[in-house]
């Protein structure tokens, strides 16, 4: 029993050490395209707390899409398609590609909202970005990604079902419209991205 107790408090330790993509050790800046999201100047607060820029995100493909925590239909599968996509990598492209999800939901999905969603769904920490920010900051940034959205009497929000590939330079790539679309759809554009060859 001592021995299990051990082995469980090292792997809480190993995950509580492991840092989510905005707050790892900065990429060498690059010189980065008027069409890179990446020169956008406003700053976005993760769900560990830490006010970024998107531009801390630049050195990796991300695979983004926009939701909010308390969707009650579409966002538990956006999540979902994204998590499949993640499985579907081939072995050379784990670890190289993150996954941001970036909230609408300026008023509920708190810092602490985020937190537990990202508990609830069980989101790698070392390769999963939730972010939120002002609502004039999400309105931009869901307009560059061509996403519309609109909150309704409920309380719910009517959205676009987008997940958008960007490269590591924060130039949209590839987009994918839809729910429950096939994983390598979006891997093959990775795959480019990366100059990998299928395994």
């Amino acid at each position: 029993m001592k021995t299990i107790t051990l082995i469980m408090l090292a792997a809480s330790l190993e995950y509580a050490e492991e840092k989510p993509p905005c707050c790892r050790e900065a990429a060498p800046a690059a010189p980065l395209a008027d069409a890179s999201l990446y020169q956008l100047e406003s700053k976005w607060t993760s769900d560990v707390g830490r006010e970024v820029k998107l531009s801390v995100l630049q050195g990796r493909p991300q695979i983004v899409a926009m939701f909010f925590t308390s969707c009650e239909y579409a966002c538990p599968i956006i999540v979902k398609n994204m998590k499949a996509i993640e499985m579907a990598l081939p072995e050379n492209l784990h670890g190289k590609v993150d996954f941001l999800l970036v909230s609408f939901d300026v008023e509920r999905d708190t810092v602490a909202a985020l937190r537990a969603y990202r508990e609830k769904k069980q989101l790698a920490t070392a390769r999963w970005t939730l972010l939120r920010g002002k609502e004039d900051d999400v309105r931009e940034l869901a307009a560059l990604l061509g996403i519309n959205y609109q909150l309704d009497a409920r309380g719910q929000f009517s959205h676009s079902n987008t997940l958008s590939v960007l490269n590591a330079k924060g130039e949209l790539v590839f987009q994918q419209t839809g729910l429950n679309n096939d994983p390598k759809e979006t891997v093959a554009p990775l795959k480019k991205i990366l100059s990998l060859a299928t395994p």
